[in-house]
């Protein structure tokens, strides 16, 4: 019978956003916080506002919105 060896390599991770050209593009949207209803996703941040604001127009009492960023990110190993 022969002993259990193992090896035990502690390595340093680092996170980042993928700015890489093949990386998912950052995406915006926004959701009203009063019904629930939500913006298409865009990659430009004005057209999710701009939905905010014709929402608003058409109901006057939702004007609470919350932000909606999806961001890629990527980790590798620092040698």
């Amino acid at each position: 019978m022969s002993a259990t060896r193992a090896i035990v390599r502690h390595v340093k991770w680092t996170l980042t956003p993928d700015r890489e050209p093949d990386a998912e593009p950052t995406t915006y949207a926004m959701r009203c916080v009063v019904c629930g209803e939500r913006s298409e996703r865009s990659e430009d941040w004005e057209e999710p506002q701009e939905w905010a604001l014709r929402h608003s127009g058409g109901n006057p009492s939702h004007h609470t919105y919350r932000e909606i960023i999806t961001r890629p990110w990527r980790t590798w190993m620092q040698s």
